[in-house]
């Protein structure tokens, strides 16, 4: 498939699902359609989404052989910065349900339209978090506690891969586009590319070119700008050919961040939730703090390939919705959710079974080895709840009900917080922390399961209202 099949995808996508409501989606043929269709957008949307984490590997390992100093600045700024980033998820989440439900409802002019909002929103919020951490990078650098040696190295990625960020939200929306049209290649394509040209950048930069740091810092920024390039390409192609617009259009813009504001709430309410179980994982002592950043990482890890299933959700459910077809939305969403649950046991076992080869690639510390062990088999067994978690969340998304979304998150987090809270006054460890981020999960589930079960996020039509 070439790398810029908008059209084609349009063409098919823009024809609804050939039964109408009141039939059954009980036949075999449906559910291998289903699978299918599954299958064909996760598939690709997992090797998408693992594009940033390989940007900051590769800064990591070419960074890492330039000092101790440089390496701890750039640890400072890259959290800093994929913090950045990751609350303006939305951008992406809020275009894939509102451009899959116009392209359902058999609209691509619209779609489009509606995708070039979010794409516009994505400029003005990049060039807003440009225009206040470039100056803002010696305070932030020092707020998240930059060592002396360390803070100068901080400030000068910080302040250059600031540039990049619009490009980042660019792409977040662009792809948020392209899954709405039931494209999850393109993506893919995109991000390979990207990681390919972000290595020989910073490797040329760095090494041969002498710019140390900075020149890390360039070349992930000149890599995450050609990145949008490719993309913008994509839809501009799109919408000349269907003549939407591509001027920024206020109302537009303001539906779009509207769309957006439950979904940030939602986002900056999980991640409130990572960094009180951080927090308490400190308070618990050295040897806990490291076994939980390794838990924490893998389990990370694991929501990557969950969350492909996710993406697939946001598509396949507002596709269905735009078309007015509630019963393929209500089949769909039965056939994720197994997949959801396969896919967790799957990981769980996977785990399980494969943890003597890959601890001793994290640790060879008794002590930690010891910390560690109990808190991932917490971890593991409870991967299939974290699969129906991800799919309904996903599921719900693709419905547009982002309201009911942050509301369950901030339950979700009143939960957790306290339980979570009270682990080192009463004596508890790393695993007894793992269990509350277990309970965490089970909230999630709960709050979603019941709103998927009442049929409520079943809004049909171009538009939710």
């Amino acid at each position: 498939m070439h790398l810029l099949p908008v059209e084609d995808y349009i063409a098919v996508m823009t024809q609804a699902p050939a039964s109408s409501s009141r039939t059954p989606r009980t036949s075999r043929s449906d559910v291998r359609r289903h699978d299918r269709e599954i299958l064909a957008l996760a598939v690709p949307a997992f090797g998408a989404l693992v594009a940033e984490p390989l940007f900051l590997m590769v800064d990591s390992a070419v960074i890492g052989h330039l000092g101790t100093a440089q390496l701890a600045g750039f640890g400072v700024a890259a959290a800093l910065l994929s913090t950045a980033v990751n609350v303006f998820v939305f951008l992406a989440y809020a275009t894939t349900a509102a451009v899959a439900r116009r392209i359902g409802a058999g609209d691509p002019a619209g779609a489009i339209r509606q995708g070039m909002d979010g794409i516009w929103l994505a400029l003005l919020l990049g060039a807003l978090v440009v225009a206040v951490a470039i100056p803002a990078a010696p305070a932030l650098a020092d707020l998240f506690g930059a060592s002396e040696t360390a803070a100068p190295h901080a400030t000068t990625y910080l302040r250059i891969s600031t540039l990049g960020i619009p490009a980042m939200l660019v792409v977040l929306a662009a792809t948020g586009v392209l899954r709405g049209l039931q494209n999850t290649r393109t993506p893919l394509y995109v991000a390979v590319g990207g990681f390919a040209a972000n290595a020989a950048l910073n490797a040329t930069l760095v090494y041969v070119a002498g710019l140390g740091i900075a020149g890390s810092a360039w070349g992930t920024v000149i890599a995450q700008n050609a990145m949008a390039g490719v993309y913008l390409l994509v839809v501009v192609r799109g919408a000349r050919r269907h003549g939407a617009s591509l001027r920024p259009d206020a109302a537009g813009i303001r539906a779009c961040a509207h769309a957006g504001t439950p979904l940030l709430i939602r986002t900056l309410s999980l991640r409130a939730v990572m960094l009180i179980a951080t927090a308490v994982a400190a308070r618990l002592g050295d040897t806990d703090i490291a076994a939980h950043q390794i838990v924490l990482g893998l389990w990370s890890l694991l929501a990557f390939a969950l969350d492909a299933i996710a993406i697939a959700g946001q598509a396949i459910i507002g596709r269905y919705l735009g078309a007015s077809d509630a019963e393929g939305a209500r089949a769909a969403c039965r056939r994720m959710v197994l997949w959801g649950v396969v896919c967790g046991v799957v990981l769980g076992l996977l785990v399980i079974v494969s943890r003597p080869l890959f601890i001793p690639l994290f640790t060879t510390d008794p002590a930690v080895r010891d910390a560690l062990l109990p808190a991932l088999l917490v971890a593991a067994v409870t991967q299939p709840i974290s699969g129906v978690v991800m799919v309904l969340d996903g599921v719900l998304m693709g419905a547009g009900d982002g309201t009911y979304l942050a509301g369950a998150m901030l339950i979700t987090l009143a939960v957790f917080a306290p339980v979570a809270l009270l682990v080192p006054p009463l004596g508890g460890g790393l695993t007894a922390l793992w269990w509350t981020m277990t309970l965490m999960m089970v909230a999630r589930l709960v709050t979603l399961w019941l709103r998927a079960r009442s049929g409520r996020w079943i809004v049909t039509g171009a538009v939710r209202t």
